[in-house]
């Protein structure tokens, strides 16, 4: 019989959020499964745990995989964790869990701290529905295409940066999203741990020239719905509302379609566009 895999969160800056199952697991495991022994042992000592560890690492991540999933096929079972955080976000775990999957071997979460969860929900800015980018591409073409994926979202988003480059990304954001609300969160659930609400451009302003302490999340407000309904009304007011009934009606609608159609990307009453309708041919 195969062994389990369990995705284990550790801290991710203050070591009270170690959870009593976390730590129970750790201990009953035959072996963990460390991005980097040499912080892990630092944890495990903390809590008195002896399991030994093996590095599992995003340089080692695919072969090391498959020598881990045939230690779980042999029957033991191995917990992976992180230097912070959660396995699998914006750290090593996803093709552990994949070829787990394809092994037919169990895989359970055992949940505890998020940095990106950490942020939205104390960040000020709407929690109901949120994206997570994690760190932005380092090419810029694809950094690029990203950045322009985002200028149309409408839910939160949770964007992890360093603090050397914090500002950089900030203006990015800033030229590519223009000036939106923002929570710049940093050291989280360590001693200076702060959040700064504000907005992208007072953002730059406050940190330019100034580089903070501390890996930076930066969550940002999604475009609103009514930004996106004056945005597609803002395409038509180069055209007279003659020329935009033609337009449709040229394209086969016929006169009363063309009105209602008009009438709501114009965001104006039936009966005004009518009035322009019936002085055409």
């Amino acid at each position: 019989m195969s062994g389990c895999l369990y995705l284990v969160a550790t801290p991710i800056g203050n070591l009270e959020d170690m959870t009593f199952r976390a730590v129970r697991i750790l201990k009953e495991v035959d072996i963990i499964a460390a991005e980097d022994t040499r912080n892990s042992i630092k944890l495990l000592n903390h809590f008195d745990i002896k399991t030994p560890m093996t590095s599992y690492h995003e340089h080692n991540k695919y072969d090391k995989a498959t020598v881990l999933v045939g230690k779980l096929l042999e029957g033991q079972n191995i917990a992976v964790i992180t230097d912070a955080g959660t396995p699998g976000i914006s750290d090593p775990g996803e093709e552990l869990v994949k070829q787990c999957y394809e092994a037919g071997i169990d895989v359970v979460p055992v949940p505890g701290a998020c940095a990106a969860v950490n942020a939205v929900i104390a960040s000020g800015l709407p929690t109901r529905r949120f994206v997570f980018e994690a760190f932005l591409p380092a090419d810029k073409k694809e950094r690029r295409f990203i950045l322009e994926e985002l200028k149309e979202e409408t839910r939160t988003m949770i964007i992890y940066e360093a603090p050397h480059r914090l500002v950089k990304t900030l203006k990015e954001l800033l030229e590519t999203l223009g000036n939106r609300r923002a929570n710049i969160c940093r050291e989280l659930t360590k001693k200076h741990e702060s959040f700064f609400l504000t907005t992208l451009e007072d953002a730059i302003a406050h940190y330019d020239g100034v580089e903070p302490k501390g890996e930076c999340i930066i969550v940002v407000e999604g475009l609103s719905r009514d930004q996106i309904i004056e945005e597609e009304r803002r395409q038509w007011d180069d055209m007279t509302i003659e020329e935009h009934l033609t337009h449709y009606m040229a394209s086969g609608m016929d006169k009363k379609e063309a009105i209602k159609q008009v009438a709501k990307d114009r965001g104006l009453p039936k009966r005004q566009v009518y009035d322009v309708a019936t002085e055409l041919p």
